[in-house]
């Protein structure tokens, strides 16, 4: 059955501050980006991962996540991990596997080639650069 879902995407921190991640469920984007440290902004690179936290929150899934060295081989000189996320409670797999499906992020494997349920589309109300604001997937097992 076809489903629309629309998200907030926001929280972003660095890796120095990525503490300060919700203690909710959802979806978190890892991103590779550049820190001014003089305007106290962030510049994103590259979205790297997409991941889910539906066990733990998404705080405790970040902490010590087993992917951790896999992201930051993707890093140049002077770039950083950021996270950012969007809370979710329910069918939190399947916005994940969306988010993969189209986004494509080098480090997932799973759904960048399948996507195992039926059509999704995914509206995301906060505009972010390297995720599009609205898209479609479509069933390819």
């Amino acid at each position: 059955m076809e489903k629309v879902y629309t998200n907030t995407i926001d929280w972003f921190r660095r890796e120095i501050n990525k503490s300060g991640l919700p203690e909710k469920y959802g979806i978190y984007f890892v991103y590779s980006c550049t820190y001014d440290s003089w305007k106290n902004t962030i510049s994103l690179k590259k979205l790297l991962y997409i991941g889910k936290a539906e066990d733990q929150t998404i705080k405790d899934r970040v902490a010590n996540h087993e992917k951790l060295n896999d992201w930051k081989k993707y890093l140049k000189e002077w770039e950083v991990l950021c996270y950012a996320c969007t809370e979710r409670n329910i069918d939190i797999s399947r916005n994940e596997a969306a988010y993969i499906r189209y986004h494509k992020p080098p480090v997932n494997i799973e759904y960048v080639d399948a996507f195992p349920f039926d059509t999704t589309t995914v509206k995301s109300d906060w505009k972010i650069w390297l995720i599009f604001s609205e898209f479609t997937v479509y069933r390819k097992d």
